[in-house]
């Protein structure tokens, strides 16, 4: 089972490897990866967001941002570790926070690569693509409870 933990600023070197890690592939196959491009978008955002360490049995095993808007709750910055992924950890954090988005009554925003591959666990939750940009899909999914 995971657990969520306020990440601290001491989290913020985890955060960026876990990022690296996780994402870097996917930057890396239209970009390349700049370590010191990517690490000043990751400084802008970890003061932008509200993050969290996803911890599994004690260990970190990566990060999520949830962010409470008065409209909707944002969800990103969602990286696993590769040795954490595809074991349904995501799953279960996804579920939570749209949990927790029902009781609210309010709709969760996302966005992502459109070359990554986590889209078919946002489509199986029931988001859908709200817009997109040459680069990424904006998907929002519904409250339950509206």
């Amino acid at each position: 089972m995971f657990e969520l933990r306020m990440a601290t600023n001491d989290d913020m070197e985890f955060a960026f490897e876990v990022k690296r890690e996780s994402l870097g592939p996917h930057i890396a196959v239209r970009w390349g990866w700049d370590d010191e491009l990517q690490r000043q978008f990751h400084e802008q955002r970890w003061g932008q967001r509200t993050w969290f360490i996803i911890t599994v049995d004690g260990c970190d095993a990566g990060t999520v941002a949830i962010d409470d808007a008065p409209t909707h709750i944002q969800f990103g910055e969602f990286y696993l570790l590769p040795g954490y992924q595809r074991n349904g950890i995501g799953t279960n954090v996804l579920r939570t926070v749209l949990t927790r988005a029902d009781l609210q009554a309010k709709p969760v925003r996302l966005e992502y690569l459109k070359w990554n591959p986590v889209a078919s666990l946002y489509l199986r939750h029931g988001f859908r693509v709200a817009s997109d940009s040459d680069t990424h899909f904006f998907l929002v999914r519904d409250s339950l409870q509206m």
